[in-house]
């Protein structure tokens, strides 16, 4: 099974997300992020949980990865098993859950393009 989420504020203005087939919402929810919101980002998000019984791991990151907004280093996360999926706007992180080199060079890239170093905080 591979569940995940993103956030909605997070896609490109004017992208259209489609999701594979199989792809079942779990929850939809907006969060105050007021108080660790980076500059130019939104006070308040919304967080689309979802989840699949697929197994296509490269054409949902790659879905992803073609709709997320570039600035300010928006990024979704997915875990498929025991596999970490990071994705960025047109990069993808893939490793095992617990490879400390592959969460490094995940964090280090979303540092990279500007996202703040509390928000790179997803779950192992």
């Amino acid at each position: 099974m591979i569940t995940g989420y993103v956030i909605g504020e997070a896609l490109r203005p004017g992208s259209e997300f489609v999701p594979p087939a199989g792809l079942r919402l779990r929850k939809v929810g907006r969060i105050d992020m007021s108080e660790s919101a980076a500059d130019g980002q939104p006070p308040h998000w919304t967080l689309v949980e979802w989840e699949t019984d697929g197994d296509d791991v490269a054409g949902l990151a790659q879905a992803l990865a073609d709709v997320l907004e570039p600035a300010l280093g928006w990024y979704a996360d997915f875990t498929a098993g025991d596999e970490r999926v990071v994705v960025f706007a047109g990069k993808v992180f893939r490793y095992r859950q617990g490879d400390e080199a592959g969460r490094a060079a995940a964090i280090a890239y979303g540092r990279s393009v500007g996202t703040p170093a509390h928000q790179l905080d997803w779950r192992e």
